[in-house]
């Protein structure tokens, strides 16, 4: 039986698609959903190289590589009626497409699915199946996913879907219902630990220490942005707590504003890291707190702990999910973070 290589973890749902592909008895529709970083599109790559033959092509079209990165960066700058007359797709392999999200909220479009659609009616040029692959469905909009729906309905018996999702529960029910769902879950730390030695990565320790068990998060953290976006994140919590005056965040924040490359979610990525830490180090008070995200910031953050409480905490944690759902409505980054100060001072 042809197995799925250099794939960690997750190692029952890897073993039920190799077999799925070695008794040819592949579902059309396949969700894998999981935290970001985890391996979901990964993987969905990796059994496209067992349907489709093992082919270098498949793998160019990895979000992560250089030159991709660099097409959805300039996309981003494009206006919506560019980027809707020319829907985006990556597609080095024939047989193998990639629906990536697009645009500066990085949603997948109308535009998008009704191009799957057009696409889906082409043959494989060799072999048995076409396989597409939509990453992050769950950034489709409304729009979007109904498109999506007419053809799960009914599929051409040659096309193989793989969608990818963060949360299952985030997409339609009806999209749920005719996929056959994998959760991937995070990866142990020793899995980790071989992941990141596989990589030769620098830094090996504090990336895993960051990426929660999700071993695209270790590869691909550029430590010193995460740096920076931390020493900001720990400045609004002082704020917000009364540690430290209004005012010293405010001149922050007009720094933080002005960096147009630097987006609101991945400053609230950073924000939910440092406020796990604050509860774990607030929850283990007197006692051996598990180990923290940012154990460096130990005595920083203790006294945070020792200044809010439990309830303080999870009305933060709120207000930060509710600027996560906003965030794509391209809210005002500055505005944002300086409401969630001044909402938490009042509590």
């Amino acid at each position: 039986m042809a197995a799925i290589s250099d794939f960690y973890g997750n190692a029952s749902v890897r073993a039920s698609l190799e077999q799925m592909a070695a008794d040819d008895r592949v579902q059309q529709t396949l969700l894998l959903h999981g935290p970001e970083g985890v391996g979901k599109a990964t993987l969905a790559r990796r059994l496209a190289g067992l349907l489709l033959g093992a082919d270098p092509r498949i793998e160019k079209d990895d979000l992560s590589n250089p030159e991709n990165v660099a097409v959805l960066s300039e996309r981003e700058k494009w206006p919506s009626e560019k980027r809707a007359e020319d829907p985006l797709l990556f597609a080095s392999h024939p047989d193998f497409i990639t629906f990536p999200p697009d645009g500066p909220l990085r949603q997948i479009s109308i535009q998008q699915m009704r191009l799957l659609k057009e696409r889906a009616q082409y043959r494989p040029l060799r072999g048995r199946y076409r396989v597409f692959l939509i990453d992050h469905l769950d950034r489709a909009n409304e729009q979007a996913a109904n498109s999506l729906l007419k053809i799960l309905e009914e599929p051409p018996p040659y096309l193989v879907l793989l969608l990818t999702a963060a949360n299952a529960y985030d997409l339609l029910p009806t999209i749920r219902s005719r996929s056959v769902t994998f959760h991937l879950a995070p990866l142990s730390e020793q899995e980790m630990r071989d992941f990141a030695q596989a990589r030769a990565l620098p830094d090996a320790g504090r990336r895993i220490a960051l990426a929660g068990g999700c071993p695209g998060q270790v590869a691909t953290i550029d430590l010193e942005a995460y740096d920076h976006r931390r020493a900001g994140m720990l400045a609004l919590l002082n704020a917000s707590a009364g540690l430290t005056p209004f005012s010293g965040w405010g001149r922050l924040t007009a720094n933080i504003a002005t960096r147009k490359d630097e987006k609101l979610e991945y400053y609230l990525r950073v924000l939910y890291l440092l406020l796990e830490d604050v509860v774990v180090l607030r929850e283990f008070a007197g006692g051996d707190p598990p180990a923290l995200r940012n154990p460096d910031l130990r005595p920083e953050l203790s006294a945070l702990a020792a200044k809010v409480s439990f309830e303080w905490l999870l009305a933060a944690v709120k207000k930060v999910d509710r600027l996560v759902q906003l965030v794509r409505r391209n809210i005002q980054k500055g505005i944002a973070l300086d409401a969630l100060v001044v909402e938490l001072r009042a509590l």
